[in-house]
């Protein structure tokens, strides 16, 4: 958790400064890291989840020290002179910007927790879990394009507003959108098509498959939708109205989302498939 924070700072830092390749190689670099060292402590030392969960540590904090060392021994030696008291003057407006971003971002994550917590009191528990579970992966393999339009995109607003340039900014939303929703099309047919082959790349459970492909549709819908969202999140960051999308997150996910969930799965007994509809 603590090496998020310096993770996003960073990162934010960089992009703003159109710095992506530097993050690009410490993100392969530490994947790299990350995959041989999660086979040397799970399969050849037998340390189990507990190598797992060190050698994803270790994976987490390579890019953050080499971001740090890039930032502050030279590598951005025209926005960066060393730190200084000037660092803790006006504090405050920074303060309630960070705060609406860590609300924003954390309704949007805890949204999900809820969501598996909710089907593990459902009859058959485990299926379910696993299911969704497996849905919840496959959801992220394509936010991960997404989040890159996002942070693409809250640069992009955020230098163009600095400029007064309006043209350039409305050009920018509508390229980013349309590319990314072409995207999440792509991605949209192509699940669809491998719907009943892909849930057995993370099991061979048979009863599991089935419940996947049964949630299948609905998590289609999801990837498409979502294909979308974080861009619209990354242009309302640059244009700083992050308490404004926190709000949205909130009649969303908590007001409508979890709602319609609870009573079409307890209430109603749809199971699984409530919560792939909760999620879209």
């Amino acid at each position: 958790m603590f090496s998020m924070i310096i993770s996003f700072t960073c990162q934010m830092f960089l992009q703003s400064q159109s710095k992506n390749m530097v993050i690009a190689y410490l993100a392969a670099f530490s994947i790299g890291t990350h995959i041989c060292l999660s086979w040397l402590l799970t399969m050849k030392l037998k340390y189990g989840l507990i190598g797992a969960l060190l050698s994803t540590i270790l994976a987490y904090w390579i890019p953050n020290i080499g971001q740090l060392i890039f930032v502050t021994c030279g590598g951005c030696k025209d926005t960066w002179k060393g730190f200084s008291m000037l660092a803790f003057k006006d504090l405050w407006p920074v303060v309630k910007l960070s705060l609406s971003s860590g609300a924003m971002l954390c309704l949007e994550l805890w949204y999900n927790t809820i969501l598996v917590l909710l089907t593990g009191n459902l009859k058959n528990a485990e299926i379910a879990i696993d299911a969704f579970a497996i849905c919840l992966n496959i959801n992220a393999w394509q936010m991960m394009i997404s989040l890159g339009f996002l942070a693409a995109a809250s640069v992009r607003v955020s230098n163009e507003l600095g400029r007064g340039s309006s043209k350039s900014v409305k050009f920018s939303i509508m390229i980013i959108t349309l590319t990314s929703l072409c995207i999440g099309c792509v991605t949209f047919v192509l699940f669809l098509c491998l719907r009943g082959r892909l849930a057995y790349v993370f099991t061979e459970s048979e009863e599991v498959g089935n419940a996947v492909v049964d949630l299948s549709p609905l998590l289609a819908c999801s990837i498409l939708l979502d294909s979308v969202q974080p861009v619209l999140s990354g242009i309302a960051i640059g244009a700083g109205w992050q308490s404004s999308v926190a709000w949205v997150n909130i009649a969303s996910y908590y007001l409508i989302g979890i709602p319609i969930g609870v009573v079409l799965g307890y209430v109603f007994k749809w199971k699984s498939r409530v919560f792939g509809l909760a999620c879209c």
